[in-house]
């Protein structure tokens, strides 16, 4: 699905968002409420430029005192991979963008991220990792790393990566693995009104940080609980 798109299927009423670049912004009224709506879209690396632009949309929404979600649609490459950026700061940059999502969230804001394309590395963990609650739409292909780019670093074989990414999904690229290990909590339906699979996620307010017991309950993560746990009795004694 394109921006366009996902937004008339988020939004039938309508709505009131722009494009600058391959950013946009801007509010909608589904039903008697109000939802903030923020993007970084086709497919384009995020650098200082787009990190700085998005922090300032976010703190905006941050500043409004309006307490209505904020929706972040997330189709991007990884970060910028330039000699320009990287001089300048580019992971300050990314860092002021994800703590600007935490900010928003922390003054009352629901932050929900819309994975419906492409995002890796820093630019996933940055925008889509960081919302509070992060959706997906079929076809989405997350990468914190890819596998080659493990292989460069680790200086492992591919197909020794390739094996153990079969056999765990915390160590592994892909939407599948993403939700087995809870960092994504839902795969909407695209067939469906995105309006109303909206609705209902809305209609459940979020409690903490339940990814890491999500995933446990996914078998994605089968030692999270058991850590959990134990960290938990650790604090009450």
């Amino acid at each position: 699905m394109t921006p366009a798109e996902i937004l008339d299927s988020l939004f039938p009423a309508g709505h009131n968002v722009t494009t600058e670049g391959d950013l946009l912004f801007g509010r909608a009224t589904p039903g008697d409420g109000m939802v903030h709506v923020i993007g970084a879209t086709g497919g384009a690396p995020i650098g200082i430029d787009q990190a700085i632009r998005l922090s300032a949309l976010v703190l905006e929404v941050a500043g409004s005192g309006d307490g209505a979600p904020l929706l972040f649609l997330v189709d991007t490459a990884s970060q910028r991979m330039s000699r320009r950026d990287e001089l300048l700061g580019l992971s300050e940059y990314l860092a002021h963008l994800a703590k600007a999502l935490l900010l928003v969230e922390a003054q009352g804001h629901r932050t929900i991220g819309l994975l419906y394309g492409g995002s890796a590395a820093g630019a996933f963990i940055a925008t889509a990792l960081a919302c509070g609650t992060l959706v997906a739409l079929p076809g989405a292909h997350p990468e914190v790393m890819d596998l080659l780019s493990m292989a460069r670093v680790t200086k492992l074989p591919i197909e020794l990566l390739e094996e153990k990414a079969k056999a765990t999904p915390v160590f592994a690229p892909g939407l599948d693995n993403l939700v087995r290990v809870g960092g994504i909590a839902e795969v909407w339906d695209a067939g469906r009104g995105l309006g109303d699979q909206l609705t209902v996620l809305l209609a459940h307010p979020r409690s903490g940080d339940e990814r890491a017991t999500v995933g446990a309950a996914r078998g994605g993560r089968p030692k999270a609980a058991a850590i959990a746990d134990e960290i938990l009795a650790t604090a009450r004694s």
